[in-house]
């Protein structure tokens, strides 16, 4: 019996299913709204009146109803009284601007002395009193354009007052003088009547150019000038940290900018072009004063401002402290003078210096460091990149020295300190590395200035690295960073478990299950994970570099400058060729040991040494190999020794891609070897490709050794490609590049007795020997090749037969396609140039029967194989008949038959991919 429910439910039911109904509906017709503006560009407009309810848009209010109607385009609002106000009043301003310049230009001169102080007054004092006047009263924009134009009457009555009342002044004093007068008189206006934002400013432009004028108008020599500029920017620091109002110190920022520019490039160009050490005590005084200015103002300035005051500062200390020094050496070494000043900036983690300020200092350490490094890349490069020149020449001589082998015109006397500037940065990296908990305790202080209030507080403030605290103390000296007991880094005080509970909102207290929040290990301080530096959880972790990833940088950076300090060294110094050679190879046998000594996990940050060090010896390697190709015995013994020292490495570095690394280069330097062995012997290029091949093979023999190893597949990967240089070696002869492609099958047929390289190997080894006799009848002219091919395609096809008559899931390409390919494609190449009929036709017919019979025992190679060759033979034969047709159609025909083609396919373009896809899987279907 059906149930049927109280009128006041089944109301109350039905309510709810047409307003889920109107929700569905407006979401359609939203979506519909969208695409159809998406299919055509929208109407610049809605039409007036436009009724959005006609496409059935819910009521306001209704569930699932939009925003605004379909279509609804915003009115434009009117122009904002102000804004129409303000527009006015600036033309209004310009256009009494441009009559006062013209009465002053062209009607001054027509009026007597009284007049002229008479109108100039009035209407100056007129311009001045009446922004009082108007800011009483609310008037706010037209004071303002008032102001404007009392500024430029007060510029026009100090040119009118020079040029009637003192023309004899010189310009620029008078200018000075006058600059000063304005800038007092327009700061009292400015601070007089507050609400406008014009004076001020103006004052602050007026304000930059006293100093200046009046030091060029005393003939001042540059020094002075520059002393000038700094106590203009000086003025302009303090404005914009003390000024009135966001326009004042915008422009204190600015023209104080400027400024101090002027002003250090005035004292950097003193300095660097000084005669003397006692000349550059001057210029280094006005720079020193200058880098006290910045870090001044850097010490009460916002953060952005903060560092870039420490750069500027950093900057101007190096090139005063540096450039003292550098005017007592010779040209080539005043790098060293500011390098070691650079250096020394670093000092500034130890002062007390905001934390902001400090950066800045070290990031202009960091700058002068890159400068100097950068100085010494040409250098480097014309060692690594020179050798290349001997390609062109392998083997002509020994060269005198090492520069003669380099081939490069770089002016070395020039570079006399650059090994010195890699050699000092590789120390001081390598000390970082060596030394880093101690770096990291000495740079404490500055980190713990990072996030006042958090766990990085400065020392002896609760909770900042005392146990009792609940933080982590200071690092010790010794051992790894990040190790340690209760009162050193890395390990949390008695009683806490060093980490959180996952979940919880926050740390436990002090002596609890867990550490405070943002205690523990700083990130700076090594290890081998790092912690969070500060108490914001992992996420800022993951944008700071862990301890141990900094001092993986430090390792790599000295090995990476280490190795270019010894290379640039030798060439400076134009050390004799086999010292060249030698050296070169140690340092690659040193970078190896270095990256098999202490590989690792890729991962670990601190893996970043060994990566680098088995870069570096790569690079390495290719340089010293390359120098090498100047002399037949130096190639041998570089070579040699290469092979020796990657296979050693691979030998002892654990299982990873290292490993796999150092056997794929001892495969390289194997293969470069057989090839200088067929250069030894007076073999022409195409004669030495078989002896290239050794190496391939013995790759076969040692994937066979290794099997399922990860090294195995990579060193396996390299002698296949020994092997196509063997064969590219080859192609000028065709009876050779026979010979070598049967080997490659050789070679290819035994790594197909591996099982896990059968799928590839095998069809690689029959498709080699197949186009080796191919290669070799092609060079001995064979014009029947069937005599040769035939009595290889019918044992192939019995044995293919039997074998899908044993296993009648075997696939037919494997049963009956080599057999099938040897004797086809050799004639249907030979037919494509043969003049006569029979053979085109022989082949013609037999390619049908394969055909038919892949059609009707559903077997996919006879059929695509029979069908290609049936298809190519036809096109062959039918293709004079088509030429001589297509000349003789008209010229519009073929486009005409051409777009016609594309229009029904086009049209049933539909019908055509089900087509396809139904022929797809009929072939997917055969065997």
């Amino acid at each position: 019996m059906e149930h049927v429910p109280p009128p006041a439910e089944e109301l109350a039911r039905l309510d709810r299913e047409l307003a889920e109904l109107d929700a569905r509906r407006a979401q359609l017709l939203t979506r519909r709204a969208w695409l159809l503006a998406a299919l055509r560009p929208p109407a610049p407009t809605a039409a007036p009146g436009w009724n959005p309810s006609a496409w059935g848009a819910p009521a306001a209010g209704r569930p699932g109803a939009p925003a605004q109607p379909w279509g609804y385009v915003p009115p434009k609002q009117p122009s904002a009284p102000r804004s129409a106000q303000n527009v006015l009043l600036t033309l209004g301003g310009l256009l009494l601007t441009v009559a006062a310049v013209a009465f002053t230009l062209v009607s001054w001169g027509s009026m007597g002395i009284g007049g002229r102080s008479a109108v100039l007054a009035a209407v100056t004092v007129a311009a001045l009193a009446a922004p009082a006047v108007l800011l009483r009263r609310g008037l706010t924009a037209t004071a303002e354009a008032l102001a404007a134009l009392a500024l430029v009457l007060t510029l026009l009555d100090a040119y009118a007052v020079h040029a009637v009342a003192a023309p004899d002044t010189d310009g620029l004093g008078f200018t000075a003088v006058t600059a000063a007068v304005l800038a007092a008189l327009w700061t009292a206006y400015g601070l007089a009547l507050g609400k406008l934002h014009l004076p001020l400013p103006a004052a602050v432009v007026l304000a930059q150019w006293p100093l200046l004028f009046g030091a060029w108008a005393a003939g001042a020599p540059a020094l002075v000038v520059g002393w000038a500029l700094l106590a203009t920017a000086v003025l302009d620091g303090a404005i914009a940290l003390w000024g009135k109002g966001t326009g004042v110190r915008v422009t204190a920022c600015v023209g104080g900018s400027v400024m101090a520019f002027s002003a250090l490039m005035v004292g950097l160009t003193l300095s660097v072009t000084a005669s003397g050490p006692l000349g550059a005590l001057a210029p280094g005084a006005l720079l020193l004063t200058a880098a006290a200015a910045a870090l001044a103002g850097a010490w009460r300035a916002p953060r952005g401002f903060a560092r870039a005051g420490g750069v500027v500062a950093g900057l101007a200390v190096v090139a005063a402290v540096g450039g003292v020094p550098a005017a007592a050496v010779p040209e080539d070494w005043a790098v060293l003078a500011y390098l070691s000043a650079g250096l020394a900036l670093t000092a500034v983690v130890r002062t007390r210096l905001p934390r902001n300020a400090a950066i800045g200092v070290l990031v202009a350490s960091a700058a002068v460091v890159a400068g100097a490094l950068a100085g010494a890349l040409p250098g480097l490069a014309a060692v690594l990149l020179g050798p290349v020149t001997l390609l062109s020449d392998v083997w002509a001589g020994s060269p005198e020295g090492f520069r003669a082998g380099l081939g490069s015109t770089l002016p070395w006397t020039g570079l006399a300190a650059a090994p010195v500037v890699l050699a000092v940065s590789a120390g001081l990296l390598g000390a970082a590395y060596r030394w880093w908990p101690s770096l990291a305790r000495i740079a404490a202080p500055l980190i713990a200035r990072e996030e006042p209030g958090s766990g990085g507080g400065p020392a002896g403030a609760p909770g900042a690295g005392t146990p009792e605290a609940g933080g982590a103390a200071v690092p010790r000296a010794g051992g790894e960073p990040g190790a340690g007991t209760a009162g050193t880094v890395g390990t949390p005080a008695p009683g806490a478990s060093g980490a959180e509970a996952p979940g919880a909102p926050g740390a436990a207290a002090p002596g609890a299950s867990g550490a405070p929040h943002g205690t523990g290990a700083s990130w700076y301080a090594g290890g081998r994970a790092g912690t969070p530096w500060y108490a914001g959880g992992a996420s800022a972790a993951r944008r700071r570099p862990s301890g141990a990833a900094l001092r993986g940088a430090a390792g790599a950076g000295a090995a990476v400058l280490g190795w270019g300090a010894l290379l640039l060294a030798g060439a400076v110094l134009d050390v004799p060729y086999a010292v060249a050679v030698a050296g070169e190879t140690v340092l690659v046998a040193g970078l190896l040991a270095l990256a098999v000594r202490r590989a690792g996990n890729g991962r670990d940050p601190s893996a970043a040494v060994p990566v680098t060090a088995l870069v570096v010896a790569l690079a390495g390697a290719v340089s010293a190999g390359l120098l090498s190709l100047a002399s037949e015995g130096a190639s041998y013994a570089v070579f040699g020794a290469l092979v020796a020292l990657f296979a050693g490495a691979a030998v002892r570095a654990g299982a990873g891609v290292e490993r796999a690394v150092f056997a794929v280069a001892a495969t390289v330097g194997g293969t470069v070897l057989t090839g200088f062995a067929g250069r030894s012997l007076g073999l022409a290029p195409h004669e030495a490709s078989p002896l290239i091949l050794l190496v391939p093979a013995l790759t076969v023999l040692f994937g066979a050794r290794l099997r399922r190893n990860p090294v195995a597949l990579p060193v396996e990967l390299t002698g296949a490609l020994g092997a196509l240089v063997a064969v590219a070696l080859a192609v000028p002869d065709a009876p050779f590049l026979a010979l070598v492609l049967a080997l490659c099958g050789v070679l290819a047929a035994g790594a197909a007795v591996r099982p896990e390289r059968r799928p590839v190997a095998a069809y690689l080894a029959a498709a080699l020997f197949v186009l080796a006799t191919w290669v070799r009848l092609a060079a001995s002219e064979v014009s029947f090749p069937e005599a040769y091919t035939l009595p290889v395609t019918v044992p192939a096809l019995v044995v293919g037969f039997l074998r899908r008559r044993k296993d009648p899931e075997a696939s037919s390409w494997t049963a009956y396609g080599p057999g099938l390919a040897a004797t086809l494609l050799p004639s249907l190449a030979v037919a494509w140039t043969d003049p006569d009929w029979q053979r085109p036709l022989l082949l013609g017919v037999s390619a049908l029967v394969i055909t038919l019979l892949g059609a009707r025992y559903r077997l996919q190679a006879l059929l695509l194989l029979g069908g290609a060759v049936l298809a190519l033979d036809g096109l062959h034969e039918l293709a004079p008949y088509v030429v001589q047709v297509a000349g003789a159609l008209p010229r519009w025909l073929p486009p005409a038959l051409a777009g016609l083609l594309l229009l029904v396919v086009g049209a049933t373009y539909e019908q055509r991919l089900r087509d396809a896809r139904r022929l797809k899987d009929a072939l997917g279907r055969m065997r």
